[in-house]
């Protein structure tokens, strides 16, 4: 049976709502992923998801936790609409021969979406990784400078306090870098968020589809609540987890500060290699389980609403009186 015809506004609406709820819940997870990814061996500030926000929490407050935050929720909603409704409409186009669509067109589709959503979520990643990353780089230079006391201290030397770096904002991270680099500079590693998301979507849609159905009673149009729920968490986990090293690299070609003595990258073949080498193939899937415990909830929660209705709802409302 071919999908049924799909209303664009309802599915941006939905994936709009679905992704402000999901980020709300689980950007905390986030950060953890993004401090934890970029700290390199030698440099490590954190040991694990927990250590890293009670030491967050610690150092910068609660609100620590949420530092980009306002980025991703101005962001996520064009993103996410982009991402759901671009498999939609990829899925509609594939099926109207009217026959099931095969695994092949089910994974085009996804591919499609996943290419189409990197117009906003290259930028948003960029500024939210700068924003998350700051508090970690502004811990290892305390540690460090503590340390550097400490030794002038035994020599019998004064010790002058390294000056607190400022936090930048995402408004100034985004003027100075169309001020030096123009509109590229928003869109750095936009090569290794496609190597992360075009594959996250050919999993991850053909995957949730099919768990989806498996789901579905047969005398039922749509699978019941807890069944897309809980397709959209294991599929989102799935792919997470498979893309991951894709992720790891993204995180450190799109970071622009660095901790000391941490390597700096040319491009994704050489971000790979270093880390490799200096790292071994574990630190490609470091923050993994974090990147897990973020997109499980999130796609979890997007597929509910995606599912329930609740634009479509809305826009009934809306267009009732004037019935």
């Amino acid at each position: 049976m071919a999908d049924k015809q799909i209303s664009l506004p309802a599915k941006l609406i939905n994936g709009g709502i679905a992704g402000l709820i999901g980020v709300t819940c689980v950007f905390p997870i986030d950060l953890a992923k993004t401090r934890l990814q970029n700290q390199q061996n030698g440099q490590r500030v954190y040991t694990s998801m927990s250590d890293c926000l009670i030491k967050t929490i610690r150092s910068e407050g609660y609100f620590g936790m949420y530092r980009g935050a306002a980025v991703n929720l101005t962001l996520v909603t064009p993103e996410k609409a982009i991402k759901l409704a671009a498999n939609d409409f990829f899925r509609h186009q594939l099926s109207k021969d009217g026959q099931k669509l095969t695994l092949l067109k089910e994974m085009l589709a996804g591919c499609g979406a996943g290419t189409c959503q990197v117009i906003v979520t290259t930028p948003m990643e960029m500024l939210k990784i700068q924003l998350q990353d700051a508090g970690r780089i502004a811990a290892q230079r305390k540690i460090l400078a503590t340390q550097g006391q400490l030794s002038a201290q035994g020599r019998a030397q004064p010790s002058v306090e390294a000056p607190a770096a400022p936090r930048p904002t995402a408004t100034q991270l985004t003027r100075d870098l169309l001020r030096s680099r123009g509109i590229a500079g928003l869109y750095k590693g936009l090569g290794a968020t496609l190597l992360r998301d075009v594959p996250f979507s050919v999993v991850y849609f053909p995957l949730f589809a099919n768990l989806n159905q498996l789901g579905r009673p047969a005398s039922e149009e749509k699978s019941p609540f807890y069944v897309s729920f809980l397709a959209g968490c294991v599929a989102g986990s799935a792919a997470a987890v498979a893309v991951n090293p894709c992720d790891v690299v993204k995180t450190r070609l799109q970071s622009l500060q660095r901790g000391v003595n941490e390597d700096t990258y040319t491009g994704f073949l050489d971000c790979a290699r270093k880390i490799l080498r200096h790292e071994g193939p574990s630190a490609f899937l470091k923050g993994a389980y974090c990147r897990a415990l973020v997109i499980a909830p999130l796609f979890g929660i997007a597929q509910v609403v995606y599912f329930l209705g609740i634009a479509e709802s809305l826009l009934g409302l809306l267009q009732a009186p004037q019935a």
